[in-house]
């Protein structure tokens, strides 16, 4: 007889904890929630618009293409 999907997923669970691994929880944002788009797109915007006031950071991102720009072979 076939092992059932809870004897498989045991089965798995002690390989990965004999390999030395543990399970554990999590928790994410719900991508599906009504407005989880239009919050990401008005960090972004936040994020955008704080990048374009940093004029060190606008530097540092300058200096860090020259060099990537520089290191490219001919």
């Amino acid at each position: 007889m076939a092992a059932s999907s809870n004897e498989r997923v045991k089965k798995r669970r002690d390989a990965l904890r004999a390999a030395g691994l543990r399970p554990i929880q999590i928790w994410v944002p719900d991508t599906r929630r009504p407005g989880f788009a239009e919050e990401c797109a008005r960090q972004a915007r936040l994020m955008a618009e704080a990048d374009r006031n940093d004029e060190d950071l606008q530097h540092f991102m300058d200096a860090a293409l020259n060099d990537l720009w520089a290191s490219l072979p001919e």
